[in-house]
């Protein structure tokens, strides 16, 4: 008598399930590294993500990607490491042993494709990130854990960026909205968080031209993939790093928590999401 083994999967799980480029991503990763495996989208609605989760090993799957409206209650399910816990939210589910553990890989995305796109980035003592939402948090978790002296946070609704940074601490200082253009002329790395300068939004309005020429300009939209902010910023001749390269780069840890190799971001997995992106 045979046992059948099944190859080990992963999944994303939202609600709804929308489109997503992460089976694109840990598909092209799965057949390039040769493992059989596979990566599936789950819509699981808020009233039965508990179940599924807690019976994800009897579901067939090794771990998780989380997707909103889930990464909050992701959290509270599992036994979270630091960064999940700084941020308040989990995108990333594994098991050790019999105990499933969680992390929010945004942090490594954003700081690992800043280390690809503009190597020396983080010889900046001032950063300016704008947002104080839930992709502001990794952002800035990670600047600190990186050693930047000093985050300027920006956010519309001040109060919200002044919340942020008390729970981060004495090196994140908020900052007025109208204030921003007194701070750039000391900037070594400027973060859009928003949603500001995505496909059908207005563009970021920050005057790029008042930052120092060895600055870094970030931005995590990547629908359309050269927002405005960063066409000014190459129109200056400014390093960038883009949200493509951050939606790729944080698929990294979660494939090798899995599938136990760890895969790399080249260009041709890329060019595959970007045309898929782009429709090309």
């Amino acid at each position: 008598m045979t046992t059948e083994t099944r190859a080990p999967a992963a999944c994303l799980i939202g609600w709804p399930a929308a489109h997503s480029r992460s089976p694109l991503i840990h598909h092209y990763w799965l057949r390039t590294l040769g493992i059989a495996g596979g990566y599936s989208i789950e819509a699981v609605p808020p009233e039965g993500f508990a179940d599924f989760v807690l019976r994800l090993r009897d579901h067939g799957f090794v771990g998780a990607n989380i997707t909103i409206p889930h990464k909050e209650r992701a959290l509270a399910l599992s036994s979270p490491d630091a960064r999940a816990r700084a941020i308040g939210a989990a995108n990333t589910l594994w098991y050790e042993g019999s105990e499933l553990r969680s992390t929010n890989t945004d942090v490594e995305g954003f700081i690992d494709n800043l280390d690809a796109s503009a190597p020396g980035w983080d010889n900046a003592e001032d950063a300016l990130v704008v947002g104080a939402g839930g992709s502001s948090r990794a952002v800035v978790f990670g600047l600190i854990e990186r050693g930047i002296a000093r985050v300027h946070l920006a956010n519309r609704t001040f109060e919200r960026a002044r919340a942020l940074a008390d729970q981060f601490g004495a090196k994140v200082h908020p900052l007025p909205w109208q204030d921003i253009g007194d701070v750039l002329p000391r900037v070594g790395l400027l973060v859009n968080t928003t949603s500001l300068g995505m496909h059908r939004q207005p563009a970021l309005k920050v005057d790029v031209g008042r930052l120092p020429s060895h600055a870094v300009v970030s931005d995590l939209v990547y629908v359309p993939l050269e927002t405005p902010l960063l066409a000014a910023a190459r129109a200056r001749d400014l390093r960038t790093a883009d949200g493509l390269g951050m939606l790729l780069h944080q698929a990294v840890r979660g494939f090798e928590l899995w599938f136990h190799r760890r895969p790399q971001v080249t260009a041709e997995l890329r060019a595959l999401v970007e045309a898929d992106l782009t429709g090309g």
